[in-house]
């Protein structure tokens, strides 16, 4: 490589890394909220489109649905031979049930037809109205913009300078520490896209990027901010933030290194080609001047930037009419068990002993604070407002921020990536985090409020 390219690479890597760190990576005060400049930008189009989202959201469902009806199932030659269309709609009949249902469910929510259960503020009216905005103005940015982050070395660096910590604690490689940022800062629905990503290209293996998609897509700083206004104790916010992080980094070692997780393969996914980024630093050169060389090795090679755009837009696409109706179709029907069923106060009865155990007040309205998780991450908060005990309402908001993996966003994406994880190693995978965290959180909070 001549000066001149190599002159190119360094600035390319500079220019693009300070981009990505703004967009993704430094924390910015929004009035009372934290967040990113990616979310900055979809809180602004979320703000200028206002009530339209919801309509547009439908359409697309409707689109999703119909061009995976005529694609998968008529397969006419000339959209089978588009590679970009084929992609997009192409789709077993699970998948496709999956879109057709969340059309539906838009259709009947939008225009307040048929069960109201379906379409009822609490259920459907809530993933359409509340929910899916805000993903579809997240991923419109972070899909658009992801390879900024991904592409011109910014991981390589961070991945070389942080291995030595992640890999021994976490055993994940010292790249995911980016994942985990992105999650923390903005949203965990955009550090799992993160997640995919990277396991797609061959950057993690099977059992990494299990391991990284549990835990370390934790929620961000402006949620847990959510969390606290709404449980009514914003005054032990350090206190509540402490115990997070507390009870989350211990969790994240201990669940990596016990079933479902440690049994997971570490194979590169089967379409990827192994890539490499942990080799050794060499002799008399810093760990600093080392992840440089690799990130600005790694931008040397980067595509145009219309082939970025073009990457970024098919991500785009491919979660508005891939993601956006399972989360239509799944986090309704989770949100219909919580609200008109009993499962999650049946499922809760084992945990009503392990609370008593742990001088947890209030402790049978707690247990269902304690599993409606699942479902969704918010709910918690929903079944905890109503908890006379402070300390009560602590260990809930505590617990919704540690858990993790909830169906309503992460759980579905997870569920429709590429990544080897099904349904029954997401629920164990929760149940361990609650059984790790939930002693841990008690124990703070008793100390806390002695």
């Amino acid at each position: 490589m001549n000066t001149q390219v190599k002159e190119a690479s360094h600035w390319r890597f500079i220019i693009f890394a300070i981009l990505g760190i703004g967009m993704f990576l430094i924390p910015i005060p929004v009035g009372d909220e934290v967040t990113i400049g990616v979310g900055i930008m979809a809180s602004y189009v979320q703000g200028l489109m206002g009530g339209s989202i919801p309509m547009i959201v439908t359409i697309l469902l409707v689109i999703s649905a119909v061009g995976s009806i005529i694609v998968s199932k008529v397969q006419p030659t000339g959209l089978m031979n588009n590679g970009f269309i084929r992609d997009l709609f192409y789709v077993s009949n699970v998948w496709l049930v999956w879109r057709i249902l969340g059309a539906i469910f838009a259709i009947i929510v939008i225009f307040q037809i048929g069960p109201s259960w379906i379409w009822d503020s609490a259920t459907g009216g809530e993933v359409l109205g509340s929910l899916v905005p805000v993903l579809f103005t997240w991923f419109l940015f972070a899909g658009l913009f992801l390879p900024i982050l991904t592409e011109y070395g910014l991981m390589e660096f961070f991945g070389t300078l942080l291995r030595r910590i992640v890999r021994p604690l976490f055993t994940a490689p010292g790249r995911s520490s980016v994942d985990m940022i992105v999650s923390w800062l903005g949203s965990g629905t955009v550090g799992v896209l993160v997640t995919m990503q990277q396991y797609e290209r061959g950057f993690y293996t099977g059992r990494e990027a299990a391991v990284i998609a549990t835990n370390f897509n934790i929620a961000s700083i402006a949620f847990s901010i959510l969390i606290v206004q709404f449980l009514d104790i914003s005054h032990m916010f350090i206190q509540f933030y402490i115990t997070v992080c507390v009870a989350g980094f211990i969790a994240a070692v201990i669940t990596p290194r016990i079933p479902p997780l440690s049994w997971k393969k570490d194979k590169y996914y089967e379409r990827a080609e192994q890539i490499t980024t942990e080799d050794p630093v060499p002799e008399n050169t810093s760990v600093f001047k080392w992840g440089y060389h690799k990130a600005v090795t790694k931008a040397s090679d980067t595509p145009s930037a219309g082939v970025m755009l073009k990457q970024g837009t098919k991500n785009v696409l491919d979660i508005w009419f891939g993601l956006l109706p399972l989360v239509m179709s799944l986090g309704t029907l989770a949100l219909i068990i919580a609200e008109y069923t009993q499962i999650f106060y049946i499922i809760s009865y084992p945990f009503v002993p392990l609370l008593q155990l742990l001088q947890i007040p209030e402790a049978s309205d707690a247990a269902v604070a304690v599993v409606v998780g699942f479902a969704d991450m918010f709910l918690p908060a929903i079944v905890g407002s109503g908890i006379d005990s402070e300390l009560t309402r602590f260990v809930i908001a505590c617990l919704s921020m540690t858990q993790l993996v909830y169906m309503s966003e992460v759980g579905v994406l997870i569920l429709r990536s590429n990544l080897p994880l099904n349904l029954l190693d997401l629920v164990l995978v929760f149940i361990i985090r609650t059984l790790i965290t939930l002693p841990i959180i008690a124990f703070m909070a008793h100390f806390l409020f002695f």
